[in-house]
C-alpha cells in the first residue's frame, strides 16, 4: 500500500520489531554544526574589518573558497574511503586551525590555514550531506515512513539549527568585542579563545554520532588505492554526474545559492549596513539574518514532502529575493527610522531566501540522486564554493549596480532551469504511471 506523503514523522513501533529512532543522530549533528559554525561564521563576518593589513582578511577568504572549490573535485572519493562520520571528524580540524590562526593573524598563518580549511570544508560538507541523507533513509525504512517527508524534515531541522549560528555567533561578537582607541578593536583574543572552545565542544559532540551502514557501495571501502583507481573514482564522482541532464538543470540554482550567501557577506554589510548602522550594527543585522534563516529553514523543512512542495517553496523564495534585488537596484538613502528598518528588513528577507535554498536544494538532491550521494553533494559544494569565490575576487573590481544585475540575471536563469527540471521529471513520472 502506498504511503501518504504527509505521513507524520513519529516513531512507529510494530509488535515484535525493535526499531531505532535515528533522529538522535540528526539532533547531535545539528548541535555540533551549530557549535562549530557559530565560531567560524562570526569570524568570517569579521575578516574584512579585523584583518585589514593588505586586505589579508578578504584575500584569505578568496583563497579559502578557491581551495574549497578545487577540493570538492575529489572530496566524494575521500568521504567514500573514510565513511561519512570519519569525514565529518576530519573536516572539523580545518575550522579549528583557521580560528587558531586568527589569534596571530599574518600572511604566514592565515594563508596556509585558509588553504587547509578549503580542503577540510569540502570533506565536511560532503560528509554532512551523505550522513544526513543516509540517516533519513534509515529512519524512513525502519519506521515505514514516506522517504521524501523524512528527508525534508531532517533537512529542515539541520538547517534551522545550523542557521542559528549567525544569531549566537554575532551576539557573542557584540558582547566580547569592544571598540578601542583610535578606531582599534579590543577583546579579539578572548573572542577567538571562546570560539576555539565552542569548536572543540562541537567536535567532541560529533564523535558520538553512530556510523551509518550501507552508505558505500559494496567493495568501495576495501578497494586498494592506486592512481588509476583514484582517477576512475574522480571521473565517476565528478564528471559522470554532469552527464545527467537533471543535475545540469540544478547547477544554476546551486551556483545562485552560493552567490546570494557571498552577496550578504561581501556586499550587503558593506553598502547597506555599515553606512547606516555603523560597525556595531553589522553584528545586529547578521543576527536578524540568522534568526529568519533559522525560522524559515525549520518551516520549509516541515512543509517539504516531495517535488511539488519543493517547487512551490523554491519559487516563493526566488520571487521574494528577485523583488528585493529590484528594490536594491532602485535603492535610495533612507532617512529617519528607516535608516535602521530597511537594512534589518533586507537582512530578514535574505535570511528567508537562504533558508529556502539550503533546505530545498539538499532535499531535492537527496530525492533525485539516491545512488550517488557523495558525488551529488560534492557537486553541490563545488558549484556553491566556486560562486562564492567569484564574488570575493570580483567584488573589488565591479560596481554594486553591476553585481546586482548579475545576481538578478543568475536568479532568473536558475529559476528557469529548475522549473524546466520539474516539468521534465513530472513528465517522466506521468509516462511511467500510464
Amino acid at each position: 500500500m502506498a504511503l501518504d506523503e504527509e505521513t507524520p514523522l513519529v516513531d512507529h513501533l510494530e509488535a515484535g520489531n525493535q526499531t531505532v529512532n535515528h533522529g538522535r543522530d540528526i539532533h547531535i549533528l545539528s548541535l555540533a554544526f551549530l557549535l562549530i559554525f557559530l565560531a567560524y561564521g562570526a569570524a568570517q563576518n569579521l575578516q574584512s574589518t579585523l584583518n585589514t593589513d593588505g586586505d589579508l582578511g578578504t584575500i584569505s577568504l578568496g583563497i579559502l573558497y578557491a581551495s574549497f572549490t578545487v577540493s570538492s573535485l575529489f572530496a566524494s572519493s575521500v568521504v567514500r574511503k573514510l565513511g561519512s562520520k570519519n569525514a565529518l571528524l576530519l573536516g572539523t580540524t580545518g575550522y579549528w586551525l583557521y580560528i587558531a590562526a586568527n589569534l596571530i593573524p599574518s600572511w604566514y598563518t592565515m594563508v596556509p590555514a585558509s588553504l587547509y580549511l578549503g580542503f577540510a570544508a569540502a570533506i565536511l560538507w560532503v560528509g554532512e550531506g551523505t550522513y544526513l541523507t543516509s540517516t533519513a533513509r534509515s529512519q524512513a525504512n525502519d519506521h515505514k515512513l514516506h522517504e521524501g517527508t523524512v528527508i525534508g524534515h531532517f533537512n529542515g531541522e539541520f538547517w534551522g539549527i545550523f542557521a542559528a549560528h549567525q544569531l549566537v555567533g554575532n551576539l557573542l561578537t557584540l558582547a566580547l568585542l569592544k571598540d578601542g582607541a583610535e578606531g582599534g578593536t579590543s577583546g579579539t583574543t578572548l573572542l577567538f579563545t571562546v570560539f576555539l572552545g565552542s569548536m572543540t565542544l562541537g567536535t567532541v559532540l560529533m564523535s558520538f554520532l553512530k556510523k551509518r551502514d550501507g552508505e558505500e557501495t559494496e567493495g568501495d571501502r576495501d578497494s586498494s588505492f592506486s592512481f588509476y583507481t583514484f582517477v576512475a573514482s574522480l571521473w565517476e564522482q565528478v564528471v559522470t554526474p554532469l552527464c545527467d541532464m537533471r543535475l545540469l538543470l540544478i547547477v544554476p540554482l546551486i551556483a545562485f545559492s552560493g552567490l546570494q550567501q557571498a552577496f550578504v557577506w561581501a556586499e550587503f554589510t558593506k553598502y547597506y549596513v555599515q553606512p547606516f548602522l555603523g560597525e556595531s550594527g553589522v553584528g545586529g543585522a547578521m543576527a536578524v539574518y540568522g534568526v529568519f534563516d533559522a525560522i524559515c529553514s525549520l518551516a520549509a523543512g516541515r512543509f517539504t514532502s516531495g517535488l511539488t512542495s519543493i517547487t512551490f517553496i523554491v519559487s516563493g523564495g526566488a520571487f521574494l529575493q528577485g523583488g528585493t534585488l529590484i528594490w536594491l537596484l532602485n535603492y535610495s538613502e533612507p532617512t529617519g527610522v528607516l535608516r535602521v528598518v530597511y537594512p534589518l528588513l533586507i537582512a530578514a528577507i535574505w535570511g528567508i531566501g537562504d533558508g529556502v535554498l539550503m533546505t530545498q536544494l539538499n532535499a531535492l538532491l537527496a530525492m533525485l540522486f539516491k545512488h550517488n550521494m557523495e558525488g551529488t553533494f560534492a557537486q553541490l559544494k563545488l558549484w556553491q564554493s566556486a560562486s562564492i569565490a567569484v564574488v570575493f575576487f570580483l567584488s573589488p573590481y565591479i560596481s554594486l549596480q553591476t553585481m546586482l544585475f548579475l545576481m538578478l540575471a543568475a536568479l532568473v536563469l536558475s529559476l528557469a532551469g529548475f522549473l524546466f527540471l520539474v516539468l521534465k521529471v513530472e513528465k517522466v513520472f506521468s509516462n511511467h504511471a500510464s
